[in-house]
């Protein structure tokens, strides 16, 4: 059933853990579902005079609804004109957004 966001209620789960996530793993769609896989790149033992390497893993398997998947797509373009505003990415014709570290402003972000 579909509700409209005002007759819906939010309730905070504090004990629910943050994910740190580095990558993104595969994506799939299945008919109308997206599956996202969110990863982690952990390195390996470093073994001179060889290059470093690492593993990828998975941390978070995201499905997703149409509806999701159309305000996620809102809620991402959303966070990056915020970030392109304060400075901390670049937008180039035909390329995609660069990071720039060195912005100093505040990124905080309200939704």
């Amino acid at each position: 059933m579909n509700l409209p966001e005002e007759q819906i209620s939010r309730i905070d789960r504090p004990e629910v853990p943050e994910t740190f996530v580095d990558s993104l793993g595969f994506f799939t769609v299945d008919g109308p579902i997206v599956r996202i896989e969110l990863c982690v790149t952990r390195m390996d033992a470093p073994k001179p005079p060889n290059p470093p390497t690492a593993k990828r893993h998975p941390v978070c398997r995201l499905v997703l609804t149409p509806d999701v998947i159309i305000t996620l797509s809102n809620q991402l373009n959303n966070i990056m004109s915020h970030l392109e505003k304060v400075g901390l990415i670049i937008k180039k014709e035909g390329k995609p957004p660069e990071a720039k570290p060195e912005a100093k402003e505040d990124t905080k972000l309200v939704s």
